[in-house]
């Protein structure tokens, strides 16, 4: 899978952020996406045809694998990487409308049209709420599908084909549970950055209303 796109759009959000959301966009480029590219895609790439059973009854590897993985890991790790990213176009595509609304009216209507101001700032708080809620989601998933955050040595399974508790084994699980505590603890981190900011721009927007409230009172 090429992932181009989801860098191009972390280098196009990296100009309208804060600071805060500066490191965010690292933790998710740095720590997540090249992390996932050189690394963690390989590990799972053949998960399935290294899952064994200690027995060879037609069936009953692939019906043991689909109920203990029923989504692979690295694939669920990939579509989170994309749904959190994308809240971020939200920005993008505001700021794009303001440049475009300038060059329609042929004059300067906005002091900077990347400025978190007005309805800019409406739109990165949604955004930052959106990519909050979409971490958490992806947590209790990841949580719910695979009953905690660890991966066993060992599994019994005793699902129709298999004729009786069969003894299955995942490989390599040391290796993929350093992994998925890295892509938990990740998550976690940017959910910290991301409420981080969120409490950041709200606390600089009410001091902001409050001095020019206070301003007009004394004048």
């Amino acid at each position: 899978m090429s992932w181009a796109f989801l860098r191009d759009l972390l280098s196009g959000v990296n100009k309208y952020s804060t600071g805060i959301g500066r490191i965010w966009v690292a933790v998710v480029f740095m720590f997540r996406l090249l992390v996932y590219v050189a690394a963690a895609e390989n590990i799972w790439k053949h998960e399935h045809d290294e899952f064994e059973c200690n027995i060879k009854q037609p069936g009953c590897e692939n019906v043991c694998f689909d109920h203990f993985f029923p989504v692979s890991h690295i694939r669920l790790w990939a579509l989170q990487l994309i749904m959190v990213s994308t809240p971020s176009l939200l920005v993008v595509f505001h700021v794009a409308y303001r440049e475009n609304r300038e060059k329609q009216h042929n004059q300067k209507l906005y002091r900077n049209p990347g400025k978190i101001d007005g309805g800019l700032l409406c739109t990165y708080l949604i955004s930052l709420i959106l990519k909050t809620g979409l971490e958490i989601v992806f947590l209790v998933l990841f949580y719910k599908l695979y009953n905690g955050f660890k991966i066993p040595r060992l599994v019994k399974c005793d699902i129709k084909p298999c004729p009786n508790i069969v003894d299955c084994y995942i490989s390599k699980p040391t290796e993929k549970m350093i992994f998925l505590y890295f892509l938990v603890a990740t998550s976690c981190l940017c959910i910290v950055l991301n409420l981080s900011e969120l409490s950041y721009l709200i606390f600089k927007y009410s001091i902001k209303r409050y001095l020019k409230r206070h301003m007009k009172k004394q004048q």
